[in-house]
C-alpha cells in the first residue's frame, strides 16, 4: 500500500492495508456496530449491505423508524452507550454529527472497541488531540474516514505523482448548491476534504494559510457559503508549494475536482468525471494528448470500510489515520482563525 510521512509517521494499515478494496486479508465477518441512522449513516448502511467479508451487527439509532432499515439480525438500540455496552461487534462506525463524535469515540475507546468515525473528527482541537492521546494510551485502533483518500482514483492519483517529481502547485474545487446543515460549519464540512488530500498529497501540514469568504448569505434552507483558502507548505529553505481550494454550498452546481501540478504535466481527479483520473501535459506540442489513468471502479466508502475491517482482522493499532484526522482539524482550525483574523491569513 502507498506509504507517506506525515510528522514522522507512516500512514500504514488505515489507507494502505489493501491494494484494492475487496482484496482485503482471509477472514470470517468482520462484525461491526454503527452509530447513526441520518443520510450518511444511511449510505453506510448500503455499503455493507454489498461487502461480503463485513457484516453490520447492531445499530444505535434513536429514530423510531430504524427497524424498517436494517433486517432482523440486526440488534437496534436507541441509546449508542447500549450499543458499547452490549458488546458482540469487532468494531464501530460513529456517523453522527461531528460535535458528538469526541465523546462517542472516548466511551469506545476506553470500552477497546477500535472506531471508523466520519470527517471531521471533532470540531475542537484539544478534542482532537486528547482522542489522539487516548487511543495511544489505550492502544487501540481510530481511524477517520477522510473518504477520498481511499479513493482508487486518489490512490492512482499518489502513485503517479511519485514518478513525475516535486508537486509544483494544487488546486481543489468542491461544492454544490446545498447541503444546508445545521450540524457543521459550511468551512468543516467540505474543507476537510480537500485540506486532506493536500496533506496526504505533501506528507506536511502548511506552514501558511490564508483564507476568505466570497460569498455569505442566508437561504430558505439554512446559511450558504464559499471558501476561498490558500495554503503554503515549506519554508524559507525551500521553495513553498502553494494549494488554491474554493469550497461552499453555494456552487451552482456540483463539483469535485482535485489538481497537482509537476513540471511536465497536470493530475486531474475528477469524482464526478467518466475518466476520475486523467494527465494533462505542459507541451508546445500539437500532438501532447490528455491521457486516461485507468483505476479500479470500487466506492471510495467501500474501500474505506474494507481498510477498517483488514486493520480489525490485523489487529492494527496504527494511528496514522487518527494523527491525519488531528492534523486536518487543527489546519481547519487555522483557516477559521484566518477568517475572523483582519489579514486573512495564519501562520
Amino acid at each position: 500500500g502507498a506509504l507517506f510521512h506525515l510528522g514522522g509517521h507512516s500512514l500504514c494499515g488505515a489507507i494502505g492495508v489493501t491494494e484494492a478494496c475487496g482484496a482485503g486479508a482471509e477472514m470470517s465477518d468482520i462484525q461491526l456496530g454503527l452509530i447513526g441512522a441520518g443520510r450518511w449513516g444511511r449510505v453506510y448502511m448500503n455499503a455493507l449491505d454489498h461487502m461480503a467479508d463485513v457484516a453490520l451487527s447492531a445499530l444505535a439509532s434513536s429514530n423510531p423508524q430504524s427497524h424498517d432499515l436494517v433486517g432482523e439480525d440486526v440488534a437496534l438500540h436507541e441509546d449508542w452507550q447500549d450499543l458499547l455496552t452490549a458488546g458482540g461487534m469487532d468494531g464501530v462506525i460513529v456517523a453522527t454529527p461531528p460535535a458528538s463524535h469526541a465523546g462517542i469515540v472516548c466511551v469506545a475507546l476506553e470500552a477497546g472497541v477500535p472506531v471508523l468515525v466520519e470527517k471531521p473528527l471533532t470540531l475542537d482541537v484539544d478534542e482532537a488531540k486528547a482522542l489522539c492521546d487516548l487511543a495511544e494510551h489505550k492502544d487501540c485502533l481510530v481511524m477517520v474516514d477522510h473518504i477520498h483518500l481511499f479513493s482508487p482514483a486518489f490512490r492512482a492519483l499518489k502513485s503517479e505523482a511519485a514518478k513525475l517529481g516535486p508537486v509544483r502547485h494544487m488546486e481543489s474545487e468542491a461544492g454544490n448548491h446545498g447541503p444546508f446543515r445545521k450540524a457543521t460549519p459550511i468551512l468543516w464540512d467540505w474543507g476537510a476534504h480537500d485540506i486532506s488530500m493536500c496533506l496526504d498529497l505533501m506528507g506536511d501540514t502548511p506552514s501558511e494559510i490564508s483564507a476568505r469568504r466570497q460569498e455569505l448569505r442566508k437561504t430558505g434552507e439554512g446559511s450558504g457559503a464559499v471558501f476561498d483558502l490558500r495554503l503554503g507548505f515549506g519554508d524559507g529553505d525551500t521553495d513553498v508549494v502553494t494549494a488554491g481550494i474554493r469550497i461552499g454550498n453555494m456552487l451552482p452546481r456540483k463539483r469535485r475536482r482535485f489538481c497537482a501540478a509537476f513540471d511536465d504535466g497536470i493530475l486531474v481527479y475528477d469524482d464526478l468525471a467518466a475518466d476520475k483520473l486523467s494527465f494533462v501535459p505542459i507541451s508546445a506540442s500539437p500532438e501532447a494528448e490528455i491521457r486516461a489513468i485507468s483505476v479500479a471502479p470500487a466506492p471510495p466508502l467501500t474501500c474505506a470500510i474494507q481498510a477498517f475491517a483488514d486493520a480489525i482482522a490485523a489487529d492494527s493499532v496504527c494511528h496514522d489515520s487518527l494523527r491525519m484526522g488531528v492534523d486536518v482539524v487543527e489546519t481547519l482550525a487555522r483557516c477559521e482563525a484566518a477568517l475572523e483574523g483582519h489579514g486573512g491569513t495564519e501562520k
